[in-house]
């Protein structure tokens, strides 16, 4: 993963990482700190979250594969560790959905938008 990382850029990296440090902020927050919302905003916020986390891991260079593996794992992990007392909050399938579909939609649109980039983009 070094060689693609490095050929992706410092930026993306950063981008990247800053996108993982608001989704630990986001998902691990304490009840308290979660403001109320109408229902379902909730999904649309674990949607774009994942969302965001699959586009800029492509553009850092992560392979789809990984990138998929890996972000559908930590959402798991995520709705788990949700689920503990230590956090205080409520573990959610529908959750764990909206991630899922966050991730795929990601990469479908780094896989659109590189296919119309042409052959350079990754």
């Amino acid at each position: 993963m070094a060689a693609p990382c490095r050929q992706h850029g410092a930026l993306s990296r950063r981008a990247f990482a800053f996108a993982v440090l608001v989704s630990l902020a986001v998902l691990f927050a304490p009840p308290s700190d979660v403001p109320g919302s109408p229902p379902g905003v909730d999904k649309l916020v674990h949607l774009g979250l994942f969302l965001l986390l699959a586009l800029t891991a492509r553009w850092a260079g992560i392979g789809r594969a990984t990138a998929a593996g890996v972000l559908v794992l930590y959402a798991a992990v995520s709705e788990v560790v949700q689920g503990l007392d230590v956090v205080g909050r409520d573990a959610s399938v529908a959750d764990w959905g909206a991630d899922v579909l966050g991730v795929l939609t990601g990469l479908l649109v780094w896989a659109a938008v590189s296919r119309a980039r042409g052959p350079a983009a990754h």
